[in-house]
C-alpha cells in the first residue's frame, strides 16, 4: 500500500509524541533531578497559575504558669499564600512544501528527513530547558532569561561577554538593561560568531552596551521560567512574597559570596546554615565544572577516595561526607565559581503538562500562509518553585580549578 500525505503525518504525529517524554528526561542534569507536578495549577482571565501555601511562623501561644495563675495567650501557625504564573515554552520546526511532498513519494526518505528536524528539536529544547532551571544572572538582576553579561562596554559589533555554551552561531539576542528593556539597537541581534566559552561574540549589528547589561534570547526577557540561582537567594521577591520585609527573613537561603577557596568547613557551613534557617539537610550539591575540579583537588589533597560513585536514583558524582554522603555533581551548564546546595523535594516543577507537540486538528504539521511550507509546534507551560526557600544554599565565588 502507497504511503500518503495523510497516513505519513498521522504515523509521524504517533512516533514524535511517543518518544517525547523519555528524552527530555534521560537527558537532563539539573532538572531531571526536580520533581514534576500538575496539581495546583489553574487558569483565569491574566493566565496560568500555580498557587501553594508555606508555613510561616510558629504558634508561640505557649506558657508555664504556676498554680491558678492565667496562662499564656492562644496563638496560631503563621502561614502564607505564594502565587507564581506559569512560562509559556515553543519550539519551532518548518519543512518545505518540496520536503513534505516526499510523503507521497518516497516515504522513508520523508521520515529521516523530519525525524533529523524533529529529534534535533527536541534535544535543543532539553539543552536549553537545562539552562534555563540554572537561572545563571537572576540571583543578581530582577530579570530572568538572563544567559550572560556585558563585561566590558562598547559601541561596536564585538560584545565583551563570556558566551559559556549557550550562545551560538544563527542565536537571535536582545541586550536588555536591569529592568529587562532592550538598550538603543540591542532588538533582534544575530549571533555571527561565538567560540564556545570565549569571553566575547559578534552580532550582526553595532550596538552600544556598558558593562552589566544583559544577554538574552530575543523576546525572552522576564518571560522565562524561575532558576534555581534565582530561587536560592537571600534577596529579592519570589513567589510574591518579599524577602526584605520585616516578618519575611524565613524566605531567605543561606549565601556564600565571599569564600574563593574551596574547603570543606566551608562546606559543612553551607549545610548548617542550611538547618539553622530551614531546619532540613541538602539531599544533593550541584556545581560548575571548575568547582567540581576544585573539590577534587581538595580531596585529592586530604588523601580522600574521590572516585565518582553511584547514588540512590542513579545520581553519579563525588562524595561529601555531612553526617552521611551527598552527592557532588557537575552540570556543564552551571555558572562558573557556582556551588549550590539543595533539597531537592522543595523544588518542584508545576507544568499543565510535559513538552508536546501542538496538534488540535489532529496533525502536527501546520501549513504556513503563503509560503510552501509546514510547521510544527512544540511546547510546554512551566514553572520552576520552590515550597521552602530556606531549605538551600548557594556558594557563589569559589576559584576554580
Amino acid at each position: 500500500m502507497v504511503a500518503t500525505l495523510t497516513s505519513a503525518l498521522g504515523i509521524l504525529k504517533e512516533v514524535y509524541e511517543g518518544d517525547i517524554n523519555n528524552q527530555l528526561n534521560e537527558e537532563k542534569v539539573l532538572m531531571k533531578r526536580i520533581e514534576s507536578s500538575t496539581s495546583g495549577v489553574f487558569e483565569n482571565a491574566g493566565g496560568k497559575y500555580v498557587v501553594f501555601p508555606v508555613r510561616t511562623a510558629r504558634n508561640q501561644g505557649i506558657s508555664y504558669r504556676a498554680e491558678n495563675a492565667q496562662l499564656g495567650a492562644a496563638g496560631q501557625q503563621g502561614y502564607a499564600s505564594t502565587q507564581e504564573m506559569l512560562k509559556y515554552g515553543y519550539g519551532r520546526v518548518r519543512l518545505t512544501g518540496q520536503l513534505m511532498e516526499l510523503a507521497e513519494t518516497n516515504a522513508q526518505a520523508f521520515a529521516n528527513a523530519a525525524d533529523a528536524e524533529m529529534s534535533g528539536l527536541k534535544e535543543d529544547v532539553v539543552k536549553d530547558s537545562n539552562r534555563i532551571a540554572w537561572g545563571a544572572y537572576q540571583g543578581t538582576v530582577n530579570v530572568t532569561g538572563v544567559i550572560s553579561r556585558v563585561t566590558a562596554g562598547s559601541a561596536t559589533s564585538t560584545v565583551a561577554a563570556p558566551t559559556f555554551g549557550s550562545i551560538q552561531p544563527g542565536m537571535v539576542i536582545d541586550i536588555v538593561d536591569n529592568t529587562g528593556t532592550p538598550v538603543a539597537g540591542g532588538t533582534a541581534l544575530t549571533v555571527t560568531a561565538a567560540a564556545p566559552y570565549a569571553g566575547s561574540f559578534t552580532v550582526s549589528a553595532a550596538v552600544t552596551t556598558v558593562t552589566g547589561n544583559n544577554i538574552v534570547r530575543s523576546g525572552d526577557a522576564n518571560r522565562e521560567p524561575n532558576g534555581i540561582l534565582g530561587l536560592v537567594g537571600n534577596t529579592g521577591t519570589i513567589h510574591n512574597i518579599n524577602s526584605a520585609t520585616a516578618g519575611n527573613e524565613y524566605w531567605q537561603s543561606y549565601v556564600d559570596s565571599t569564600t574563593t577557596t574551596l574547603t570543606e568547613a566551608a562546606m559543612i557551613q553551607a549545610c548548617d546554615g542550611i538547618r539553622r534557617l530551614g531546619g532540613k539537610r541538602p539531599t544533593a550539591i550541584f556545581a560548575s565544572l571548575g568547582v567540581r575540579r576544585a573539590y577534587f583537588n581538595l580531596m585529592t589533597s586530604l588523601r580522600r577516595y574521590n572516585e565518582p560513585k553511584e547514588f540512590s536514583g542513579g545520581l553519579i558524582g563525588l562524595a561529601f561526607n555531612y553526617e552521611k554522603e551527598l552527592p557532588v555533581v557537575s552540570d556543564v551548564d552551571a555558572p562558573d565559581k557556582t556551588m549550590v546546595f539543595l533539597c531537592e523535594p522543595e523544588i518542584k516543577e508545576y507544568r499543565t503538562k510535559p513538552w508536546y507537540f501542538a496538534a488540535n486538528d489532529g496533525s502536527i504539521f501546520k501549513y504556513v500562509m503563503d509560503y510552501d511550507a509546514w510547521e510544527v509546534l512544540l511546547k510546554q507551560y512551566w514553572q520552576l518553585v520552590t515550597h521552602q526557600r530556606n531549605a538551600h544554599a548557594k556558594m557563589t565565588n569559589i576559584t576554580e580549578a
